[in-house]
């Protein structure tokens, strides 16, 4: 196994990004950058943690950034039985209502991923006070380096998919939707096609900012009004096309933060554009269950119900089946 983290940081000068190689022992971001690139060096330690994003005053399994995202690299190497083994890349996308990451969706599902014989990613992306386009520029970027370096890292550069959890969701069904806009492409000196994700995975996605929208998640995502992009435009039901590659997407009947019908909106406009869709949609269980197991509890008293639901945990292997499928 391979464990190497790099930070993205978009919005240099006018248009491009810059990705710095973070010393696993020290996690330092300073120097060696490369500007409108997609690899870098460097050390040092990591300014971003004490901007004004921090994680002061959140707790332990909270992580909020701004002004650059952390990509976590996960790497099986090959084995002398298959020296030229190619596998699908998964990059997952916490929670948090684009105001912080929840790590109980982060590193739990890179492991399931691991284990279903795929390279997996977690990207710790720019939240509050961050704003639309910042971690979706993050997550392109993330995207190009990963195709870019794919013969390295014995990835499929076809075969990357991106999983996003609730407002993680939004983000993941955001590049499915965008990554041939002009807006990107002008804000990141990439060509379409190095950002294009090959597939979507959403759990219990945030998707419409309308009746059925979870509104903290766009305040945060517009900073109230500060973004040049509305809600409405951001309310990704509306912006489906022939563009969006093949979506695996589940949700539960009960989530009464995150209402099925965002899941059931997106489904209807994929289905109008003919896009591959597998939907299930589970009886029961609140928003946020992650792995919906043991792994991913945790201790709460608020009357919602428990985060371990044993109906929900069939969604892993059915997700397995749906990559091997791609």
């Amino acid at each position: 196994m391979i464990f190497k983290k790099y930070l993205i940081e978009t919005g240099i000068g006018e248009t491009g990004f810059r990705i710095k190689d973070i010393p696993m022992e020290t996690e330092g971001d300073d120097g060696g950058n490369i500007n409108g690139s997609i690899e870098g060096s460097s050390s040092g330690n990591d300014s971003s943690k004490n901007s004004s994003g921090g994680d002061a005053g959140l707790p332990k399994n909270r992580k909020r950034r701004s002004g650059g995202a952390l990509l976590t690299c996960f790497l099986k190497d090959n084995t002398d039985g298959k020296p030229d083994a190619r596998r699908k890349a998964v990059i997952i996308c916490p929670g948090g209502g684009y105001e912080f990451c929840s790590t109980r969706e982060g590193e739990p599902a890179a492991f399931q991923f691991l284990a279903m014989d795929c390279q997996a990613f977690v990207l710790h992306y720019s939240t509050d006070p961050g704003i639309f386009p910042e971690a979706l520029c993050e997550l392109a970027a993330a995207v190009a380096l990963i195709r870019r370096r794919a013969g390295e890292w014995h990835i499929e550069p076809n075969g990357i998919c991106v999983c996003g959890f609730s407002a993680g969701g939004h983000l993941a069904a955001s590049l499915g939707v965008f990554w041939n806009r002009d807006f990107l492409k002008e804000r990141l000196g990439l060509e379409p096609e190095q950002m294009r994700p090959n597939g979507l995975i959403l759990s219990y996605p945030v998707i419409s900012s309308g009746e059925f929208g979870h509104a903290a998640s766009f305040d945060n995502l517009t900073g109230k009004g500060r973004a040049e992009f509305s809600r409405e435009f951001l309310s990704l039901e509306n912006q489906v096309g022939e563009q969006v590659p093949p979506v695996f997407m589940w949700h539960t009947d009960t989530d009464g933060t995150v209402p099925v019908e965002n899941s059931l909106l997106f489904a209807w406009a994929l289905k109008k554009a003919k896009v591959s869709l597998e939907l299930h949609i589970y009886p029961q269980g609140r928003h946020g269950l992650a792995l919906a197991n043991e792994e991913t509890d945790k201790v709460m008293d608020d009357g919602r119900g428990s985060y371990v639901v044993p109906c929900c945990q069939s969604w892993t292997e059915l997700v397995k089946k749906w990559i091997i499928s791609l």
